[in-house]
């Protein structure tokens, strides 16, 4: 199988030294991207700005803003079976970037946001039979936005965790799939939770790949 990981956050500059982001710290996508190889698939993990080596037998592309993402991740997507969409991209972007520092002049300054593109709603659409597994990280409604998530997104299943796992070794999480509702939470370390789901992706790939033969 060859599969799509993302991971990290992304940044959108303000302007030549300051920029929006996040405190995602590509734990998990790194994690699920290594456990996929380990297995023998074929990953292409596309990575914003995080302080991680790259792990072994992945085809890693270094990326820093939503678009450099959104632009990766569609060329690949093109010849993967799944795509496990563990970044955490900056869903607004500055409307205009500043082409030199801004001076601290003592005034208030106003920033105008403008979103930025949904990559996973976005490979979501054009599918087709392939698997996208899509992440929720939320700090109240938890079970509610994580649903409304996978439907917006046409994910097959999505992943919800909670912001204390942010830049941690061990998180806990649970996955929500339509035909079977939500499972226990799975907790321990990020590597043992990417196990888990590319179980997942082995599963409902093999099934797919069944019904059609």
């Amino acid at each position: 199988m060859r599969l799509l990981v993302t991971a990290g956050p992304t940044r959108e500059y303000i302007d030549t030294v300051r920029f929006l982001s996040n405190a995602s710290s590509g734990k998990m996508g790194f994690a699920v991207a290594t456990n996929a190889a380990s297995r023998g698939h074929d990953v292409i993990l596309i990575a914003g700005p995080v302080d991680l080596p790259d792990p072994e037998n992945v085809d890693v592309v270094r990326v820093v803003s939503t678009a450099d993402m959104y632009t990766a991740a569609v060329a690949a997507f093109e010849t993967c079976d799944a795509a496990v969409m563990a970044a955490a991209p900056c869903d607004f972007r500055p409307r205009t970037v500043q082409p030199l520092k801004l001076a601290k002049t003592g005034a208030d300054f106003h920033l105008d946001l403008e979103k930025t593109i949904d990559i996973c709603a976005e490979l979501g659409k054009v599918k087709g039979n392939r698997v996208v597994i899509g992440f929720a990280m939320e700090d109240h409604d938890h079970k509610a936005h994580a649903e409304e998530k996978l439907a917006r997104k046409r994910c097959d299943a999505i992943v919800l965790n909670s912001v204390d796992t942010l830049a941690a070794d061990t998180a806990t999480i649970e996955i929500f799939r339509p035909a079977v509702g939500w499972s226990d939470p799975i907790s321990g370390r990020k590597s043992d939770l990417a196990s888990a789901i590319i179980d997942l992706i082995e599963e409902t790939q093999g099934l797919r790949s069944a019904s059609r033969q």
